[in-house]
């Protein structure tokens, strides 16, 4: 069993990696009936990207903090990492680059900070001479 990390915003994944049948867990759920849909397609993007061989290995995948699309990407990120390095297969890894250069790298980018005189991180009070 190899583990392989994932990070996306304040969201941490790790997944664990086996030899088996093609078992998804997220958590200990199955990944086919993960809620909500849209971060259930996130994280199957790398078993799809990878066609036949998720149904050579099992992966579970224990994912903490953030909200649940920052936690399906750090999810995607664990699941494509794991894959690219237990097949050794270069292929695989310029699918993956392709597909999306975040799969494997991560997305530094985070929520800009609210600053003062205004409702939000940019927005402000608009000006009127008249």
């Amino acid at each position: 069993m190899e583990l392989f990390a994932g990070a996306r915003k304040t969201s941490h994944a790790t997944a664990a990696i086996t030899p088996g049948t093609g078992k998804i867990r997220i958590n200990s759920v199955p990944v086919e009936v993960l809620q909500p849909r849209f971060a259930r397609e996130r994280i199957m993007i790398p078993l799809e990207i990878s066609g036949s061989l998720r149904d050579k290995i099992n992966i579970s995948v224990n994912v903490a903090g953030g909200g649940f699309m920052g936690q399906a990407d750090a999810s995607a990120i664990s699941i494509s990492r794991a894959l690219t390095s237990w097949f050794k297969k270069e292929d695989l890894k310029k699918r993956f680059s392709e597909y999306d250069k975040h799969l494997l790298s991560g997305d530094h980018r985070r929520k800009e900070p609210k600053k003062f005189g205004g409702p939000g991180a940019r927005r402000r009070k608009q000006k009127s001479y008249r």
